[in-house]
């Protein structure tokens, strides 16, 4: 659904006063609801920016890198807390876990040693690990946030030892292919833009290397596009089952370790960086590589993001690209909040389900329970359906959401076999608050 008239010219003002302030040769940004590109945004002619022309996409990587460690999770070949020593024996580094190394939460320095690996042709595999040493883990695990490039080149090791397939063939077999982003490539493929730095006071463009960073790939080879890169967005925001189980992907989106300890403003999941922008939290990723810079942002609840990039290594005046897509993606949901689901009647519910609804009292509290039309029942304090539980047989129910996730809801009965309680892991409700539990 593309937007309205007022709030595309008013992301369009956004990004031509990003890339005109900030000196951006070219900027563009797109705008996904409901799973596809709503509205490009673009500015600058060096060169002019479209839905196909390929950028490099930096760390954004990463969260690709992450969603393929949790596939193999899922598929029973690993687990978070495996020491990396389990699947690439013999570092110095291996009590390390892989959870932490995901979360930023090992303590491991940002770059391995050596030359600038974004600048310089990359390294195998076996030459990265050598060059371990035990001096890399700048802080004990889980003490501090520490972002970690480093990390995310043994994660991609880490998927070759378990699969036996390089991470450029396994992100195009079990990602890119699913996903139909058939512009998303480990090297540049035409059209794309060159990419700068520009000097600070000449407004001259000297244009930057395009290496292949070997080992450190899954930390930030790729290019895309914003087409391609709004389908990742999409996906992130309601994933594909065949690639991703949706309760994998939000799992990924729980803070591993909070970046910014005084107003909790950002962390970081499992791959995934984590904003929080007034009441709403966003997940995405920030990237850069020499002549380059791209963000992520996604709001989940609502099935909305934004993509975005500049074929320069930062803008100027201020300007970033990652708050770019934050305050674009604010500006869409603010402006055209989603209208609410229309009210439907619904089919009776199975007896099981209907004897359980209506008020029901815990410690003089009023709680409502009724049934969902997918046959769970859902409540909570009245007015607030916090709670939801879902049927494992005669009179017990798992709870699946709220406080009570993954307790147990047991019926109890009267010898007519009416219900008049409800025991929630051990807390009784009664459907008199003068009865007692």
């Amino acid at each position: 659904m593309a937007l309205l008239p007022e709030t595309a010219r008013r992301v369009d003002a956004l990004v031509a006063r990003a890339q005109s302030e900030g000196r951006g040769p070219s900027v563009a940004l797109g705008v996904v609801r409901a799973g596809s590109l709503a509205h490009l945004a673009s500015a600058g002619d060096h060169p002019t920016p479209d839905a196909d022309l390929q950028y490099r996409i930096g760390s954004i990587s990463k969260t690709m890198t992450a969603v393929l460690v949790m596939q193999q999770r899922d598929a029973g070949r690993l687990a978070l807390d495996d020491p990396l020593d389990k699947h690439l024996p013999g570092t110095p580094v291996g009590a390390l876990t892989l959870r932490q190394l995901l979360g930023h939460a090992s303590g491991l320095q940002r770059e391995p040693d050596g030359r600038w690996w974004e600048r310089t042709e990359g390294v195998d595999l076996s030459t990265l690990l050598a060059g371990l040493t035990p001096d890399k883990i700048a802080h004990p695990p889980h003490h501090v946030y520490h972002y970690s490039n480093l990390a995310y080149g043994l994660l991609g090791g880490v998927l070759e030892r378990v699969t036996g397939t390089p991470w450029p063939e396994l992100l195009q077999e079990r990602i890119l292919e699913p996903l139909g982003m058939r512009r998303t490539t480990y090297h540049p493929t035409e059209p794309y833009a060159r990419g700068y730095v520009v000097h600070p006071w000449h407004d001259t463009l000297r244009e930057d290397p395009r290496t292949d960073t070997g080992a450190m790939a899954p930390a930030g080879q790729l290019w895309s596009t914003v087409a391609d890169l709004a389908r990742w967005a999409a996906f992130l925001a309601d994933p594909a089952p065949d690639v991703l189980a949706p309760a994998t992907l939000t799992e990924m989106c729980a803070p591993v370790v909070i970046s910014d300890l005084d107003s909790w403003t950002g962390g970081h999941g499992l791959g995934l960086e984590l904003y929080r922008v007034g009441d709403r939290v966003y997940v995405g990723h920030g990237g850069s590589m020499p002549g380059y810079v791209a963000g992520l942002a996604v709001h989940r609840p609502t099935r909305t993001a934004v993509v975005d990039f500049a074929n320069s290594y930062g803008l100027s005046a201020g300007h970033h690209i990652v708050e770019l897509a934050r305050q674009v993606l604010t500006l869409v949901l603010d402006a055209e909040p989603a209208p609410p689901a229309p009210w439907r009647p619904a089919d009776p519910p199975a007896t099981d389900l209907a004897e359980l609804t209506g008020r029901w009292w815990w410690m003089g509290l009023e709680y409502e329970f009724r049934p969902d039309p997918a046959g769970d029942l859902v409540g909570g304090p009245v007015g607030r359906p916090l709670l939801r539980f879902t049927a494992e047989g005669p009179d017990r129910w798992r709870g699946r959401s709220g406080s009570q996730d993954g307790e147990i809801l047991t019926v109890i009965r009267d010898s007519a076999g009416q219900p008049v309680a409800l025991d929630i892991a051990t807390f009784v409700f009664t459907r008199d608050p003068e009865q007692e539990p």
